[in-house]
């Protein structure tokens, strides 16, 4: 959390950071900011300080709402190092640089640089940077500082999570309510004009529901029939709402230009389940309760959990990864994820992830799945849970979890 951001520093070995920006949603930026909405401009950290902001002056007001301290460019003289360059915007920006790190009273030594921005300004500034004395500025590969220190949340982020859940959850119950308020003719949804309810119709009532809600759609699966079978299916815009036939909804919205995120998966059947389908979805149901039951307490190895579901799956007779790892039927993908600023963060609940551990401040989550494309449906099951400050287990994700929507017949 961000309380670890200075041992996470100390442990690189770096004075300072530097997060980077333009127009494009930076997830560091918003991590060190609080969530303020500006564009470009840096924030920098001092080991041992508060973040600060550097901005244009037209985002003062903007960044302002971050609580932190802000400058704009022309408080380091930007006017005048644009005209040393002769308007050589690259070399001028080294200079402000130079003088914000002197400002701040960095000490010699590493500073990593993160953010979002065109690769190609950053691979010739570095070079230009490196031969400012005493500092040597890095980048990093792997579990980042920053990805390291999203693996627990504070209170305020997590009380920004509960937020997103909360939305969530009352979009999936006005989608439910949609679908539910259509008639069948035959085996087929349809609207009042008559014309057939398709995926399409449904997500982009949903979007609309999420826009209401103050969220985004990051790209939701709305998949049936045999499309469901496969896990990262979206769905095809164009097909009509069936009778009988699995639905896997996942939805893992986001608060409006970025932010936290909420993961939920539900398996919806209208009108009525056919056996096989009733069987998996109870199957599913019971594994989800398995995972559940198999967090024990802080310190618990993530993989645990993940392997008590594949025990009673290959028990059930259903193939996994574990048992035959490439097998795209039965339970083909690991229990769950962090969850946060990045939809998929650390820890992992993997049986092949051996490190990670749950502790205090985790949010994740929790999704396991059967899936049978050749005989027409997947489920899945996923709500995103937290471990709170006694060490409980506590779903964010407050949304029924019903199989059959009953509709006009």
């Amino acid at each position: 959390m961000k309380a670890d951001l200075d041992q996470l520093m100390e442990k690189r070995g770096l004075q300072a950071l530097v997060v980077v920006g333009d127009e494009t949603y930076s997830v560091p930026r918003d991590y060190l900011t609080n969530g303020a909405q500006v564009t470009g401009g840096l924030v920098i950290k001092k080991r041992g300080a508060d973040p600060v902001m550097i901005v244009n002056p037209m985002e003062v007001e903007e960044a302002a709402a971050s609580g932190l301290t802000v400058y704009t460019n022309h408080d380091f003289g930007w006017g005048d190092l644009i005209k040393e360059a002769d308007g050589d915007r690259s070399k001028a920006t080294v200079k402000l640089w130079e003088r914000v790190l002197q400002q701040q009273a960095i000490p010699p030594g590493k500073i990593g640089i993160y953010g979002t921005d065109d690769v190609n300004v950053y691979i010739e500034m570095v070079d230009e940077l490196n031969q400012l004395a005493d500092y040597e500025f890095v980048g990093e590969r792997g579990l980042t500082l920053f990805d390291e220190a999203f693996i627990t949340k504070d209170a305020d982020e997590l009380a920004r999570l509960k937020v997103v859940a909360a939305a969530t959850s009352a979009t999936l119950q006005a989608t439910w309510d949609y679908i539910a308020g259509h008639r069948v003719e035959g085996e087929t949804l349809v609207k009042p004009d008559g014309s057939p309810l398709t995926i399409g119709d449904v997500k982009r009532f949903v979007r609309r529901t999420l826009l209401d809600h103050d969220l985004e759609d990051t790209g939701m699966i709305f998949a049936q029939g045999r499309d469901a079978g496969f896990p990262h299916s979206r769905g095809q815009t164009d097909m009509p709402l069936q009778l009988g036939q699995a639905i896997i909804f996942d939805l893992f919205p986001r608060e409006i230009g970025g932010g936290y995120h909420h993961d939920v998966t539900r398996t919806w059947c209208i009108g009525y389940a056919p056996e096989p389908l009733q069987k998996a979805y109870d199957t599913v149901m019971k594994a989800f309760d398995i995972a559940i039951t198999a967090y024990d307490e802080p310190g618990q190895p993530t993989h645990e959990l993940q392997e008590a579901v594949l025990d009673y799956f290959e028990e059930e007779g259903h193939p996994t990864q574990r048992s035959q790892p490439s097998t795209m039927n039965g339970y083909v993908h690991s229990l769950g994820h962090g969850v946060g600023l990045k939809i998929h963060e650390r820890p992992s609940l993997s049986h092949l992830t051996r490190k990670d551990i749950l502790q205090q401040g985790n949010v994740v989550s929790v999704e396991p799945g059967l899936y049978y494309p050749d005989e027409g449906y997947g489920v899945r099951v996923e709500d995103t849970v937290y471990i709170d400050e006694t060490g409980k287990m506590i779903s964010l994700t407050d949304f029924h979890k019903k199989l059959v929507i009953e509709v006009q017949q």
